[in-house]
């Protein structure tokens, strides 16, 4: 059986890494689409499961919250009636926490945008912090009694609830005008100048960038739950371990302490050996 050499994994995971679609990666590197298949399912495991063990007893003050829209097979209007019911088709929501200082993913959660997960969300990031934290969501109606199953008092929670104007004439793509914000104290006694969810909306931006899944009016969707889960993993992965952020001048993992160097590609496919 033929096995890729690591420098050949390290290539296809630098493309999907950087938005390239899979049959792009399968092209540029002279490989099977199943192969690339293949490997993201693995390469998508390993990357979880290498966070889900590391990322935990995070020092963190002050993390944001927010959810990013996606869909698998199909937006949920033109689901066939035959699949409507069906786990992982239609619409999927990506939470995800931020800590506002280190710029650190410390835990997201593929699912739906509803209590149930909302509520496990909030119990995994708990999990992963230490001490108390001040966070910040948006004026979504579930994160209230999420947190408050999570944290219970333990946290200074509030969120920030954005007021648009009147939506443009031709709203197809364009949204309406974002004219203030309200602050809504939950829990606690939150810092006024650290509500803010613009770090986690500009952390959604790049992933949205960073996966050719997340592409807006493209036929690049996910079309297996599964694979849309393994592909966020190794997103999360390259942003916390291998990707430099701007305004740090190190990677969010080694402003948190939990690596040392900025990993290569090389480093992030080695996890399969």
């Amino acid at each position: 059986m033929n096995r890729l050499s690591t420098e050949k994994r390290a290539q296809i995971i630098g493309m999907l890494c950087e938005g390239s679609s899979m049959r792009a990666a399968s092209r540029l590197a002279d490989v099977s689409i199943v192969t690339v298949s293949k490997l993201l399912v693995d390469i998508g495991q390993a990357a979880a499961q290498y966070q889900d063990q590391i990322i935990h007893n995070v020092q963190s003050k002050r993390v944001q919250v927010d959810e990013t829209w996606a869909f698998c097979y199909s937006k949920a209007k033109n689901i066939p009636e035959r699949m409507k019911g069906q786990k992982g088709v239609g619409d999927v929501w990506t939470w995800v926490a931020l800590d506002a200082d280190t710029k650190l993913v410390v835990t997201w959660l593929v699912g739906s945008r509803d209590l149930t997960d909302a509520t496990r969300f909030m119990k995994d990031l708990k999990s992963r912090v230490a001490g108390r934290i001040q966070l910040t969501s948006d004026g979504h109606a579930a994160y209230p009694d999420a947190v408050e199953r999570a944290f219970g008092d333990d946290v200074d929670f509030a969120q920030l609830v954005k007021i648009y104007g009147n939506a443009p004439e031709e709203r197809r793509y364009s949204p309406p005008e974002c004219i203030g914000a309200r602050q809504t104290v939950v829990n606690g006694n939150p810092e006024n100048k650290h509500i803010s969810t613009s770090y986690v909306e500009r952390q959604n931006l790049t992933m949205r960038m960073s996966m050719r899944r997340f592409t807006r009016l493209s036929n690049g969707f996910s079309k297996k739950i599964e694979n849309h889960a393994h592909a966020i993993a190794l997103y999360f992965l390259h942003y916390n371990f291998a990707r430099v952020h701007q305004t740090l001048r190190v990677t969010p993992a080694m402003e948190s302490g939990l690596a040392a160097t900025v990993w290569t590609h090389r480093d992030i496919a080695a996890l399969l050996d």
